[in-house]
């Protein structure tokens, strides 16, 4: 089969609830999406916001627990759907760069002491939710080890991530302003982590169902950043064969799921216009170098220094412009109706 690169965004449009405003509530969009980047909070809701679902999901997160924060992907903040994290913590959980002399050099702990860590969070969170210094203060104490003090308190929590890709740590309510941790093993109903092959077959699955039309490499690009075990990475797709066609997008040979090209081929380029927030999956879900979505004269005002994505204007499609929440506007191309679209977005 061959498509189009208008064919194909049109229908992730479609498929990421961004053409149509439709999603049902924001576990649909967190769920259809793979997740939604959350670093930046508010683009998080927005994210949600401009799919027309109600953004505040605070209720969903800490009463209804459907929603669970975390690190996955990437090592970024996500919101995921409580019942798919096993998943993505046991295909995440395939990569344990932690284990390297480079990454503990890195991060200034030796391979004895991040194995502490490791091993004296779990217990401390177990029927537990701690802010951070109440988990430091635990670390600690468990481990006798003062100098996990000044490691664990410094930087973007990164001694902790490994323990979130573990399955072992999600975030908790926010106490008194500040940010909880505790054990998923405790926070979510019948927590189990499945076998890596199995979760990673179905996150595969999930990301072409929304991302889709890809490649293993584009996958991997986007769970692990195109660090991950080949052989692992080759399994996964293996055991998904059955499932896919190889289609031809504009001469790139790429992996679809075989129940999504009626769709495909049903669909028509898209002429309308969306402004999305920074992080947005539609552009965190796809190469950086697809130039038919972010042309590559503007790729530098798309993904910018320290791993920031700006806010986007789609048009056609493809990103045609930047925008702020201030209302100003860099448009790469004349967009008919954006000011428009901006009215609505604010």
């Amino acid at each position: 089969m061959q498509l189009t690169w208008p064919q194909v965004l049109s229908w992730r449009l479609r498929r990421q609830f961004v053409a149509g405003a439709d999603a049902p509530d924001a576990l649909a969009v967190v769920r259809r999406l793979c997740g939604v980047q959350t670093q930046v909070a508010s683009s998080a809701r927005l994210a949600i916001a401009v799919r027309g679902a109600d953004p505040d999901v605070d209720p969903l997160l800490w009463e209804r627990r459907t929603l669970v924060k975390t690190w996955v992907m990437r090592g970024t903040l996500h919101l995921v759907a409580a019942d798919e994290l096993a998943d993505y913590c046991a295909a995440l959980a395939t990569l344990r760069s932690w284990e390297k002399g480079a990454w503990q050099r890195g991060h200034g702990v030796t391979a004895k002491e991040i194995e502490a860590i490791i091993e004296a969070v779990p217990q401390a969170l177990r029927d537990s939710v701690l802010t951070r210094d109440e988990l430091v203060d635990a670390v600690v104490e468990v481990t006798g080890d003062q100098h996990l003090r000044e490691a664990l308190t410094s930087g973007w929590g990164a001694l902790l991530k490994p323990l979130a890709r573990l399955g072992e740590l999600c975030y908790g309510p926010p106490r008194d302003g500040k940010v909880t941790f505790t054990s998923p093993h405790t926070w979510l109903k019948d927590w189990a982590l499945p076998s890596y092959e199995e979760a990673g077959v179905r996150v595969a699955r999930a990301f072409l169902g929304a991302h889709g039309p890809a490649s293993p490499e584009i996958f991997d690009k986007w769970l692990f950043g195109g660090v991950s075990r080949k052989a692992v990475l080759k399994g996964w797709f293996a055991a998904l064969r059955p499932e896919l066609t190889e289609v031809d997008v504009e001469g790139q040979s790429l992996l679809a799921l075989t129940s999504t090209l009626d769709d495909l081929a049903a669909t028509r380029p898209s002429a309308d216009v969306h402004l999305l927030p920074g992080f947005d999956q539609y552009i965190l879900g796809a190469p950086r170098d697809l130039t038919a979505l972010i042309p590559a004269e503007v790729k530098a005002k798309v993904s910018r220094a320290a791993g920031w994505i700006s806010p986007v204007v789609i048009y056609q499609g493809r990103v045609a412009g930047v925008w702020e929440p201030d209302g100003s506007l860099e448009l790469f191309e004349d967009v008919p109706g954006v000011e428009a679209a901006l009215k609505r977005i604010r």
